[in-house]
């Protein structure tokens, strides 16, 4: 899907603290299980019997936006066990622009210590260009390989799978993303999302080992699956998935999953901003959820033609999830008027928090 965002010429970097890797179940379990996210002076959740962390999306160098959410988030949840940023972490890429994100948690007074980032579509843009600061499509990927895209990513967040499961606060967090960049496979494609067998079977173990335990699960992609939320029952946010229906098949099966998608930039205001999908032949009739996590840089919203246009004015957009007695309470924020702008409060169906 070509962007329909100009590319931004400045970004940045975040530390990631995560589980990963073959360790035993028993092991996860007891870490998972342990204390909760602690960051610089920050501690457990600050709900009195429950967990709060929040997610946000495409930041996209727009640092100074960036910089006011982590403020605010500080500032209306002190005890949050947990950050989850869903893709579009940089502008395009560059090294020198995960560096820039990473100075700005550094020097935010206060972020939590467990930090979960998915890969987004704009970390791959910077084959488009010649040097930094010259565009050039036209002799894409201009030296650039997709290797090097991957371990940019990888340094960054502090893993070496673009997959990784994390706690926050005892609560299972877990990132999925595109493992290639289409383009270098198939010049007809480009930020489509391709997924290894390898990523689906972690993918369903886990899923069954936390529903064995009766754990609520957030699961954090960049990209939107089709007719779920704001944007994606058009253009060009229908096809992003390479394997939709055996992502769907999959997700279809839990009822305490929680799926949050950026990408489409789409206005929380919205009113399917929060969803629930049912997948026909999964036998759950009461779907699992599907959450736009908004945007830190420029908001989108429909044309009414099947078109996409700009929302007026600053936008700074995301989420504060909370997990307490038997409800998951999604919270969406308006990070530059300090204001909240509508929530979701959902029943869970299976699970220990009740």
């Amino acid at each position: 899907m070509p962007s329909r965002r100009a590319i931004l010429t400045s970004t940045a970097v975040g530390a990631a603290s995560l589980i990963t890797g073959p360790a035993a179940d028993s092991a996860r379990a007891a870490a998972l299980a342990g204390p909760r996210g602690r960051g610089r002076g920050r501690g457990r959740g600050h709900l009195a019997r429950g967990v709060s962390f929040n997610v946000i999306s495409d930041i996209q160098g727009d640092l100074k936006d960036f910089a006011a959410a982590l403020v605010d988030m500080a500032e209306i949840n002190p005890g949050s066990a947990g950050l989850a940023v869903a893709g579009d972490i940089t502008g395009r890429g560059y090294d020198f622009e995960y560096a820039a994100v990473r100075k700005v948690v550094d020097k935010a007074a206060s972020v939590p210590a467990t930090q979960a980032w998915a890969i987004g579509n704009h970390e791959f843009y910077v084959p488009k260009y010649a040097s930094p600061g010259k565009l050039s499509e036209s002799t894409w990927p201009n030296g650039t390989t997709e290797d090097s895209l991957f371990r940019s990513f990888y340094n960054f967040a502090g893993r070496n799978k673009v997959y990784s499961e994390h706690s926050f606060g005892g609560v299972p967090v877990l990132c999925i993303g595109t493992e290639k960049y289409m383009k270098y496979h198939d010049p007809k494609l480009t930020d489509d999302v391709w997924m290894s067998d390898a990523q689906f079977a972690w993918l369903e173990d886990r899923l069954a080992y936390w529903t064995r335990r009766r754990q609520p699960i957030m699961v954090i992609s960049h990209h939107p699956l089709p007719n779920t939320v704001s944007g994606s029952h058009q253009k060009p946010y229908l096809r992003n998935y390479l394997q939709a229906d055996r992502l769907l098949q999959i997700f279809g099966r839990y009822k305490d999953l929680f799926f949050f998608t950026g990408h489409t930039h789409w206005d929380l205001n919205l009113s399917d901003w929060y969803v629930n999908r049912v997948v026909p032949g999964t036998a759950n009739l009461d779907g699992f959820h599907v959450i736009n996590t908004g945007a830190i840089e420029t908001g989108w919203q429909t044309t009414g033609r099947g078109g996409e246009t700009t929302v007026p004015g600053p936008f700074n957009q995301g989420l504060q999830v909370e997990v307490e007695k038997g409800w998951v309470t999604i919270k969406a924020r308006d990070f530059n008027k300090k204001e909240w702008i509508r929530q979701a409060r959902v029943p869970l169906s299976n699970t220990k928090w009740g």
